[in-house]
């Protein structure tokens, strides 16, 4: 049975900026616009003590990474929704350990002001992120973002550092690392060896602009194309004989351009090629000032 304040919400939200896009592999992720903003909606009753339970799947956080995201939480008594932006607790979630179940607990404390507390982490306040003006600044934020005509090189330096300031091991093939821009981020250092179980896919692997490897391990998290003029299908095609060629890969694929060849991702990654292996249910689209963006929270923090 549909859960009628989660309706509710999505009434309104499509009331004002137009119907959000359902994210495949998940029942709470949405899309607001074409990468405008996404948006992951929990709901809680108010229990006893006047407290609210919410479990957040690390596989949905995931996806809200390097996007203008928010956790939306809702509850039965509310007036108004509270729009948590992912970015400002990107960090908290990324130093803890899920549940056994895969999700992180956090509750909301309704005694006055509203509290947020996150298990192992403490508690925060969040009675100024409560209201729909705090999604509107968001999104007019996006809208405003005016960014410099930066490079392939450029864009892969931001993704490598993100990587490195992040914890991982990064893999950027050979002929680009003299290219990387060092006055825009601190020097990383990336591995001069894939690992050996990929053997097989070689070839292709090591032609991915940008990977992010756990460290110490040989552990794929995520891949990044940066199709500046090339291409957009010799990135997806990459991607789709890894996908393909390595059995329960767990991994983000993310396509990197700028805003203009979104409509092309789209046509191209729909394809019926990729349709059928799963790939287009799974890989994303950045845009160039989503990883600018996400490169400057990232870089403040350290």
């Amino acid at each position: 049975m549909p859960n009628p304040f989660k309706t509710a919400f999505l009434e309104y939200l499509t009331s004002k900026y137009g119907k959000p896009k359902k994210l495949a592999q998940s029942l709470s992720l949405y899309e607001i616009g074409n990468g405008v903003a996404r948006i992951y909606i929990r709901y809680s009753r108010i229990h006893n003590k006047n407290k609210s339970f919410y479990g957040l799947r690390k596989e949905d956080l995931k996806r809200l990474e390097g996007f203008n995201s928010v956790i939306c939480f809702l509850w039965d008594t509310q007036t108004e929704p509270a729009f948590i932006p992912y970015a400002d607790f990107e960090e908290i979630f990324s130093s803890l350990t899920p549940a056994s179940d895969g999700q992180y607990k956090v509750q909301i404390y309704h005694n006055g002001e509203n509290e947020l507390y996150i298990a192992n982490a403490g508690r925060f306040n969040i009675e100024g992120f409560i209201g729909w003006h705090n999604l509107d600044d968001l999104i007019d934020k996006n809208k405003l973002v005016n960014l410099p005509d930066f490079s392939h090189s450029q864009i892969q330096t931001f993704i490598g550092s993100i990587g490195s300031l992040k914890g991982y091991d990064l893999w950027i093939p050979s002929n680009d690392r003299n290219k990387l821009d060092w006055d825009m981020a601190d020097k990383f250092f990336c591995r001069n060896e894939l690992p050996t179980r990929y053997e097989k896919i070689i070839n292709v692997i090591k032609e991915i602009d940008v990977i992010w490897l756990k460290r110490g391990s040989s552990e794929l998290k995520a891949m990044f194309e940066v199709e500046h003029s090339t291409p957009i299908y010799s990135g997806l095609l990459r991607f789709n004989d890894l996908y393909l060629a390595v059995p329960n890969l767990k991994s983000k694929f993310s396509i990197v351009s700028n805003d203009i060849r979104r409509s092309l991702f789209l046509s191209q990654v729909n394809r019926p090629t990729f349709r059928m292996s799963g790939l287009s249910d799974i890989c994303n689209f950045l845009e160039y000032k989503d990883v600018y963006s996400w490169f400057r929270r990232i870089r403040k923090r350290v």
